[in-house]
């Protein structure tokens, strides 16, 4: 996401455990009918992370990846039954603009997150060298994580892929879709969000490439293996739309999920005036290159003071998302039926990192 405002300003596993945060006065409408979820809402009136330090999370925490690990037995409900346990990795960024992966787990459902001392991703290869390596997003296949991110050497950035049994320890899959090829993409690749199931006996994963117009769209790939891609469309698969809030960015947000109605698939959009709000689209679940329907207007935008002052001004960028099943009150009371939600965290102005909440539509 930051690449291109730098070139600009400077060129289903569900957590079962007890949530419960201040719900923030704002409220966003209700997305089309064809999405699991309605209207957005923040969850906590300040970031849940900030940056801290003078070393290599001192500039900015932000753009999350999240997942849970199930019937962890180090996650206890009040009933004594074993929960999941979340885990988040981020990006942090030092002051001299150097990208890192960081690690936070929490042991609430995600109210409260405790970091690692040192990051478990770090810029080492030549695609990686002093640019860093930027913006996860998680995907798991059996008992294997796959962490797509951006490798960026100051020169270009390029869609990576890494492989980990633990989150903590990763084997690098080198640079999975390069820069300045592809069918319509003229410069950089990043933002793999790849879909949680193999569709006609194949891996799918939308991502950002630019056009020759200088506008950043998504495309969409295919695997066998998740390593080697090849790409699935002539053009853009989500274009850009004028006069819109999507008319200069549209880029894949969390990895998408899937209903009966389709793929749903959370993305960022950003206007020319690089204001970043959130949009949805729905593709066809027997075909990831089918739109069925997309948002017309955002469902969720920067309002908040840290969402509009930081590193990158007027940016909510959401890559972590998970649904959620609350069964038990603070206070140890059971709900009947559970409260079923899903849980969104995104980063705010390229600085901080937050969570919203929107409710599980029954119908």
């Amino acid at each position: 996401m930051s690449f291109t405002k730098r070139k600009i300003f400077l060129a289903g596993l569900l957590a079962t455990a007890s949530l419960s945060f201040a719900a923030a006065a704002t409220h966003f409408a209700a997305p089309a009918q064809h999405l699991p979820f309605g209207a957005w809402r923040r969850v906590s009136e300040t970031p849940i992370l900030s940056p801290q330090g003078a070393s290599w999370e001192s500039a900015g925490v932000f753009n999350p990846a999240v997942t849970v690990i199930p019937n962890d037995p180090l996650v206890m409900s009040p009933t004594g039954l074993p929960l999941g346990r979340t885990v988040m990795l981020y990006r942090a960024q030092d002051a001299a603009g150097t990208s890192r992966i960081g690690y936070a787990e929490s042991m609430d459902g995600g109210k409260h997150f405790t970091r690692r001392a040192e990051p478990v991703l770090s810029p080492e290869t030549d695609y990686e060298k002093d640019g860093g390596v930027e913006d996860p997003r998680l995907q798991r296949f059996g008992d294997t994580y796959y962490l797509t991110y951006t490798g960026y050497n100051k020169k270009d950035a390029q869609l990576c892929l890494a492989t980990s049994k633990d989150l903590i320890h990763w084997e690098r899959k080198g640079v999975i879709l390069p820069a300045y090829q592809g069918n319509w993409n003229v410069a950089w690749t990043k933002s793999g969000a790849i879909v949680p199931e193999k569709i006609g006996g194949k891996y799918w994963m939308y991502w950002l490439g630019t056009t020759a117009d200088k506008t950043d769209q998504m495309g969409l790939s295919y695997s066998d293996d998740l390593v080697h891609w090849t790409e699935a469309t002539q053009t853009p698969v989500l274009p850009r739309r004028p006069g819109k809030f999507d008319s200069r960015v549209v880029e894949p947000g969390p990895p998408p999920i899937l209903t009966a109605a389709g793929i749903v698939l959370v993305y960022n959009g950003a206007d020319d005036k690089l204001v970043y709000r959130t949009g949805v689209a729905v593709f066809d679940r027997a075909d990831p290159r089918k739109l069925i329907s997309r948002t017309d207007e955002p469902i969720f935008a920067p309002e908040k003071e840290w969402e509009k002052v930081g590193q990158v001004p007027n940016v909510v960028f959401v890559e972590g998302m998970l649904p959620r099943e609350q069964r038990f009150l603070e206070d140890g009371t059971e709900l009947k039926p559970p409260r079923k939600s899903f849980l969104f965290y995104y980063g705010g102005a390229d600085k901080f990192v937050g969570v919203a909440e929107a409710g599980e539509k029954t119908k």
